[in-house]
């Protein structure tokens, strides 16, 4: 990792990182910054981990962790590497349009297979304040690109939720019913959930 993005992660963007390194705490939060592709990172000391360092997503914020006596100045060095690591893997496992597309209608013929309507097009579609977006009309589908490489069972979770409205524009209890067929919804949901709130934080 190059050193000015190191810098320009605690000096400029992180400026209390060192600060609460320092703090006799087992987790520290770092508010999500452009370099994190938006995402809190949060850095778990363990008592369990001698040597190894690990980073992985959970509900949208990243998670590094790390062994408890690793000194304050090496978890300056190693989270923007691991944050790099973590944001290339998950850019080579991002899909395309097209495969989007051809997961919807899976997910319609699996889920709904009474609809008599399909989608036109499903787009990845830079969006902030929405998970998707149906338009009925020409029947196109929207998923925010905030979630390309999310975990599976939440863009089919978004997925569903979209094609539902393909025939029922509102969230009641028909629509609920229906999204009900999709097994993880509960999981799905509660990766958002802690998704936003990584961001909002």
């Amino acid at each position: 990792m190059e050193n000015f993005i190191q810098e320009e992660m605690f000096d400029a963007n992180l400026r209390d990182v060192r600060a609460q390194a320092s703090k006799p705490s087992s987790e520290i939060r770092i508010p999500g910054t452009e370099i994190s592709g938006g995402a809190e990172i949060r850095v778990v000391r363990s008592s369990r981990r001698k040597r190894s360092i690990s980073a992985y997503r959970e509900q949208g914020a990243i998670v590094i962790q790390v062994p408890a006596r690793l000194s304050n100045s090496k978890v300056s060095e190693v989270i923007p590497e691991m944050v790099e690591k973590i944001l290339t893997r998950e850019a080579r496992e991002k899909i395309s349009d097209a495969e989007l597309f051809d997961r919807a209608r899976e997910l319609l013929a699996r889920y709904l297979p009474e609809f008599t309507i399909s989608p036109a097009s499903v787009t990845w579609r830079p969006m902030n304040e929405r998970w998707g977006s149906c338009t009925t009309l020409d029947r196109t589908i929207r998923i925010s690109d905030r979630l390309n490489g999310a975990p599976n069972y939440v863009v089919d979770y978004l997925l569903v939720h979209e094609l539902i409205h393909l025939m029922i524009p509102d969230h009641g209890p028909q629509f609920e019913a229906l999204l009900a067929r999709f097994e993880e919804s509960e999981r799905a949901s509660a990766y958002l959930e802690g998704y936003e709130a990584g961001a909002r934080g």
